[in-house]
């Protein structure tokens, strides 16, 4: 690869140029985004170049979707009609099932290739600013082939290289079965933690209530500050896998509430025990 474009150069794409750079690429980085994040981008050395994405995209081996989902599926036709032969053009949306199936409809007749992608990776900060080149170090990065086989064109072999240079394990996952496993992992947790401190919120009524808020309490309800506009797309392309994760957590707590003075409150003690030690130990032995 000699041309990259990034198209959407917040955190997930800065991070991704910069990666690019730290692994040792030594090509050209292109980016695609707000004037605002273009400016940022170049003076932080992120990219080398901003431009349209008519003029980006067809001059570039690898174009890396890094926006919402909304602006991916909204910029997907006019990629597959700008992308060069033998191109690869990939994505890091955090729901994979409709991207890929919108993808392998455009792709279809074009001459570059399509791999979706998610790199489980992130912060809380957001933009360009926040990049950072080991980002994806230790991290699980996602492939979501539509075929469940990774195509055999050298920019595809290339972009695996790249991303274990990274210090990122590629796992290659059917779109499908990674909507539904993200719908438990991530999604999940994002909405119990929002609907959390939404109703703890109602019953901070005096200051004397915020003295009694501990770690606890912060560390459950961390997840409720993400931005809304990022998790509306989510929740849009995702909805029938997340609605049964929340019918499946719902039943768990009716449960824990019929059983508030019984033992089997204690057998849930101990399974949701088990699983976040494990949980402990396999991040511990990643990082």
């Amino acid at each position: 690869m000699n041309t990259v474009s990034i198209v959407g150069v917040g955190l997930i794409g800065g991070s991704f140029a910069l990666a690019l750079r730290k692994g040792g690429f030594a090509g050209r980085i292109l980016g695609v985004s707000s004037p605002k994040s273009l400016e940022a981008a170049l003076r932080k050395g992120v990219i080398d170049q901003g431009l349209l994405l008519e003029q980006a995209v067809p001059k570039s081996d690898l174009i890396y979707l890094a926006q919402p989902i909304g602006h991916i599926l909204d910029v997907l036709p006019r990629v597959a009609q700008l992308a060069k032969p033998l191109s690869l053009v990939t994505d890091a949306g955090s729901t994979k099932g409709v991207i890929v199936s919108r993808a392998e409809n455009l792709f279809r007749d074009s001459g570059a290739v399509f791999l979706g992608g998610h790199p489980m990776a992130g912060k809380a900060e957001r933009g360009v600013e926040a990049a950072e080149a080991e980002l994806f170090q230790g991290a699980t990065y996602v492939l979501t082939p539509a075929n469940g086989k990774l195509p055999t064109v050298d920019t595809v072999g290339e972009f695996c290289i790249w991303l274990e240079k990274f210090g990122a394990e590629a796992v290659i996952m059917d779109p499908a079965e990674h909507d539904r496993l993200v719908a438990f992992t991530s999604h999940l947790p994002q909405m119990v933690s929002t609907a959390l401190a939404s109703l703890v919120l109602q019953e901070m009524r005096s200051p004397h209530s915020w003295k009694v808020a501990g770690g606890g309490l912060r560390d459950t309800t961390r997840l409720a500050r993400s931005a809304y506009d990022l998790w509306r797309d989510i929740c849009m392309t995702n909805t029938c896998n997340i609605e049964q994760a929340l019918t499946w957590y719902i039943q768990k707590l009716e449960h824990l509430r019929e059983n508030l003075r019984d033992r089997a409150l204690e057998e849930e003690f101990k399974r949701g025990a088990r699983f976040a030690t494990e949980l402990q130990k396999k991040i511990e032995n990643v990082t």
